[in-house]
């Protein structure tokens, strides 16, 4: 059988593209921001990841300017070898005090760093224990490692968590690993029931903060500052390309953890570094966190008047925690027509559909940002409701 017949077999998204409910890769013609155009269309952005609205940050913007002109387009190298600036040091410096960790790592990007730490710390006579919604990079990074065995437990059911962990001999080495705050749902993990479960079974604690750090926590520190349980998690694991309005990610934790992801991990020896625009703009994203918290306090008020306003005009939104709100709407076909009408009548959401979603289950995933107003929420409230009556995915009650 030839090697690219299943290439020729795949018609699904050319399929979707002729019916006319293809909703991907639109191409940004502007910067990312709470307004944008995409393939020409002007939309309120509802689909953004850029939760403090820092990638448009003056600050921001000519750090990176600065570092480029002063070290040039790229670093042409692993950290390992000539890859290493000053630049990279003092960023994880900063990270680490700011994540009150005596460490910190960087790494290319957040899918990268979850590869890097996973697969370098669960070896062949550990287990790693995951929540059955935790991000694809997680369970790519057991995959590559050496972990004698993963564990699922069911999302956020900490009886299940238990009873999995029990199941493990006592001689073998164990890490939970939980996203901080869910990408799908929007939900917090129960960090204080796992950090419990943690101490009984004798086991290491990861937390993913890519979608918590910079909204949740003392200014911004992530899921283990807002349980007051930094001391109680071991390693903390986050990125620049959400808060931190860059490209990168980044692992905290004790020093000798540390030292043996440097001199252990593949995806760190063998990756080239970060670039020195990427490191600088994230650096002084993290000074504006530390400088402005305001902006994370506008941040949740912002998510929670979207929430309300969903309430008023009976979309069918699930509770969430995050500035992320998802929207039940069923199968995957009608998710993407949804999302591809409110598109064209200007508001961008992300369809979530299988494998991200149960069969069933799709939904879309709407995402905020601090800078957008009132006034933005109440069009594109006005924009979903209207769609969603014509389809009717309203709420009945």
């Amino acid at each position: 059988m030839d090697l690219f017949q299943k290439c020729k077999d795949y018609t699904y998204a050319k399929d979707a593209m002729k019916a006319g409910f293809y909703p991907y890769f639109h191409a940004l013609d502007t910067r990312q921001d709470t307004e944008v155009v995409m393939d020409g269309t002007k939309v309120i952005m509802l689909g953004s990841n850029n939760y403090l609205g820092l990638t448009t940050h003056p600050d921001v913007i000519k750090a990176g300017i600065d570092a480029l002109n002063k070290y040039g387009s790229g670093c042409s190298g692993s950290r390992f070898l000539n890859g290493t600036l000053k630049l990279h040091l003092a960023l994880e410096k900063d990270i680490a005090e700011f994540v009150h960790k005596p460490a910190a790592l960087t790494f290319s990007t957040g899918f990268v760093t979850n590869l890097a730490i996973i697969s370098c710390i669960a070896g062949r006579h550990d287990y790693v224990v995951c929540d059955k919604e935790n991000h694809a990079s997680i369970y790519d990074a057991v995959k590559l490692s050496n972990a004698e065995k993963m564990l699922r437990y069911k999302h956020s059911d900490m009886k299940d968590l238990e009873y999995q962990l029990s199941t493990i001999p006592a001689d073998k080495g164990i890490l939970i690993v939980t996203d901080g705050v869910f990408s799908m749902e929007g939900d917090l993990c129960n960090l204080p029931e796992i950090v419990r479960l943690a101490k009984k079974y004798k086991a290491r604690v990861m937390v993913d903060d890519a979608h918590s750090f910079g909204v949740f926590g003392v200014d911004g520190r992530g899921t283990a500052s807002h349980f007051g349980l930094e001391k109680d998690v071991d390693i903390i694991m986050g990125t620049f390309s959400k808060s931190l309005a860059s490209l990168g990610g980044f692992m905290a934790a004790s020093e000798e953890v540390c030292h043996f992801v440097q001199h252990n991990s593949r995806p760190f020896i063998f990756a080239a570094s970060l670039p020195p625009a990427n490191v600088a703009c994230a650096h002084a994203a993290l000074k504006e966190i530390q400088k402005n918290p305001q902006r994370i306090k506008n941040l949740l008020e912002i998510a929670d008047y979207t929430r309300k306003k969903f309430k008023e005009k009976k979309i069918p939104a699930l509770k969430s925690d995050a500035p992320i709100i998802p929207i039940v709407i069923g199968d995957d076909i009608t998710t993407c027509t949804v999302c591809m009408e409110l598109f064209n009548a200007g508001v961008y959401v992300n369809p979530v559909v299988a494998p991200a979603a149960p069969a069933g289950g799709s939904m879309i995933r709407t995402s905020l940002l601090a800078t957008l107003t009132k006034e933005q929420i109440d069009r594109a409230a006005d924009i979903i409701e209207k769609v969603l009556k014509k389809h009717d995915l309203l709420v009945k009650k």
